[in-house]
């Protein structure tokens, strides 16, 4: 899998290193048997195998959903080039990514009037990538931010409203970076006043000194299990790169764990369903997909026992308490400061791991 195709959301990486969160798993796919008939066949990621979320379509429509796995749209689609046209009927991919399998013919349209599009919030709907040549291809079930994570009984609230909290002597040695180099990249960007979506090779020794003062603060850079763990535990305070992907999970544990869209912004990441076109079971595959975006399986997907995450649909099911965790109502101020992932051309992309490699070694 390259980095490129692993790059557009932070979760499609991580699956493996999250998957023990996940209470039980539904039937997983093995090899290449695809079981056939009436069964959905679905490539998904881990917040998609909770039975708290299979079963109740299961039942409802008294099908077999066998699911599985994959980690990053690289990976994914590499699994469907070796798989049987019509084998698999559905699949969650990067939203930034949809454009990718509607080039290699894979996926079928979408019924605009059939799907709860109108309930959405509108800076997810994301039609830039899930709608290609006036056909939608794709529909956000589900997005968050890489941002600052932090212990609320350790820090100020009030200085996590800023990035500058991240390189300031006030928190020498409270920090965690999370190790993967595209979002926090996106952080370094928004933290000198740079869009993510405009960032070129120009812009690669500011962003390098801005990391290098993020390293110099932190007690470690690490994966997302060292660097979750890291916070929880209270080996450090704040983690950068952290979001509610991080903390909601952890929070009926550990309360004082929270999140923060700074002034400056945070990197937006989002995920996408989609229909293969050679799916043979299309009404079924699309009743799973408006089943996943109904109120009901938007809060369950949203509070799946393997990542929390917001839901597309703003009427998703959620709780009072679920609402406040993710921070709910706070959603349209948070999108308004939000940006997209860094989206480098391959070129620029080495570049940029290459400078995060530095910082890496850096003393």
């Amino acid at each position: 899998m390259s980095a490129k195709s692993a790059s557009r959301n932070p979760l499609s990486i991580l699956k493996s290193h999250l998957h023990a969160a996940c209470a039980a798993t539904a039937l997983l796919l093995g090899g290449g048997s695809v079981a056939q008939g009436a069964d959905l066949n679905a490539l998904i990621w881990c917040d998609h195998s909770d039975p708290a979320l299979l079963q109740p379509f299961e039942e409802a429509n008294n099908v077999k959903v066998n699911v599985k796995e994959f980690e990053g749209t690289g990976a994914g689609l590499a699994i469907v080039e070796q798989s049987q046209p019509g084998d698999w009927d559905v699949m969650v991919i990067d939203s930034i990514d949809v454009p990718r399998g509607v080039e290699k013919g894979l996926f079928e349209p979408l019924p605009d009037d059939k799907l709860p599009l109108a309930d959405m919030f509108p800076q997810v709907k994301m039609d830039g990538s899930t709608v290609v040549g006036g056909k939608r291809y794709g529909i956000t079930e589900k997005f968050g931010y890489n941002t600052i994570g932090y212990n609320k009984n350790k820090v100020d609230p009030a200085d996590m409203q800023s990035m500058a909290a991240l390189t300031s002597d006030k928190y020498k040695g409270k920090v965690a970076i999370y190790d993967y180099y595209l979002p926090v990249i996106g952080m370094a960007a928004l933290a000198i006043g740079k869009k993510t979506a405009e960032l070129t090779e120009a812009d690669l020794p500011a962003l390098k000194d801005e990391l290098l003062k993020m390293k110099a603060n932190a007690k470690l850079v690490g994966e997302v299990t060292a660097s979750q763990t890291a916070l929880a535990t209270g080996e450090v305070d704040i983690l950068v790169g952290g979001g509610e992907w991080v903390t909601a999970g952890l929070a009926k544990e550990n309360p004082a764990l929270d999140f923060s869209i700074p002034k400056e912004g945070a990197v937006l990441w989002s995920q996408s369903l989609a229909m293969f076109k050679d799916s043979k079971n299309k009404d079924m595959a699309l009743k799973f997909i408006q089943y996943i975006m109904s109120p009901e399986g938007q809060a369950r997907l949203a509070t799946s026992s393997c990542y929390w995450g917001m839901p597309a649909n703003t009427k998703a099911a959620l709780t009072d308490d679920q609402k406040k965790i993710l921070r709910f109502d706070e959603q349209p101020g948070f999108l308004a400061r939000a940006q997209a992932y860094p989206a480098p051309n391959a070129d620029l992309d080495k570049k940029m791991q290459d400078m995060w490699t530095e910082m890496l070694q850096a003393k």
